[in-house]
């Protein structure tokens, strides 16, 4: 029970890498807020929270609104003595270069990768300036840090998220809160599924396994592999640590040389 009496807010907590953490944090005392764009999407996960006994919450805010999560953080604010912990998960993918990548499609991953993330520090932050401390995590990527084929706007906003994380630990270090970020690399959700069903009808398996042969480690990670390193990063035990990025990548940043 590392988080038992503390509170966190998660967004994009119904679904892959977020769905694991929201799990694991519940399972080991916390009280857990979703923030989700489409609540109804998340009601039956929410469900069967409850039936494990598991403290879940969902709310239904769309981070790129800054209007939505004023709101959306005052009521969870409201209802709860403290909010310890803030993990900026929610975000969106997109493949194309610096030709082929439109204006709508940057400002959409622009609006919820980068902007959702400043929306929540925004509003999370003051409430954990005047408790006497807190937690963030940002989920940023491998592609912050490495070249990746047509991941161009992708790229862009998860490098901002690993600045603004190093930005945050800088500037509020004073006041007792922690910020760091994790660099996933692939990672076996159902959006991978989803998009080899799209872009690979009959060839799933066969692209799945290609895209596994990638990661140096020889397989895709599992979100609860995620999870177990932000649910350390939360914890106490990492007191110690903030202003840092931490890659779960099979080996891909620094094996792929």
């Amino acid at each position: 029970m590392q988080l038992k009496n503390k509170t966190a807010v998660i967004t994009g907590g119904a679904s892959g890498i977020g769905k694991a953490i929201s799990e694991r944090f519940a399972q080991e005392g916390a009280s857990v807020h979703i923030l989700e764009v489409n609540k109804e999407s998340a009601s039956q996960f929410v469900a069967d929270a409850k039936d494990q006994g598991l403290d879940i919450t969902i709310h239904a805010c769309d981070v790129s609104s800054q209007n939505d999560v004023k709101k959306t953080v005052a009521n969870i604010a409201n209802a709860v003595t403290k909010i310890d912990i803030l993990v900026n998960n929610a975000g969106v993918a997109h493949v194309g270069n610096a030709v082929n990548t439109g204006a709508e499609d940057f400002d959409r991953i622009y609006n919820v990768n980068v902007k959702g993330v400043y929306n929540c520090l925004h509003e999370v932050l003051p409430f954990m300036q005047k408790q006497g401390g807190g937690v963030v995590l940002n989920m940023a990527s491998v592609a912050a840090t490495l070249g990746i084929s047509d991941r161009f706007a992708y790229s862009m906003s998860k490098g901002a998220v690993l600045t603004m994380t190093f930005s945050v630990a800088k500037d509020f270090i004073g006041d007792n809160i922690r910020c760091n970020s994790i660099s996933p690399a692939r990672i076996h959700t159902p959006f991978v599924d989803g998009f080899l069903a799209k872009n690979y009808p009959g060839k799933e398996e066969e692209m799945f396994e290609a895209l596994s042969r990638t990661q140096p480690i020889g397989r895709m990670g599992k979100p609860e592999e995620v999870a177990g390193l932000a649910l350390y990063l939360c914890s106490d035990e990492a007191g110690f640590i903030t202003g840092t990025d931490f890659p779960i990548d099979g080996g891909f940043i620094k094996l792929n040389a």
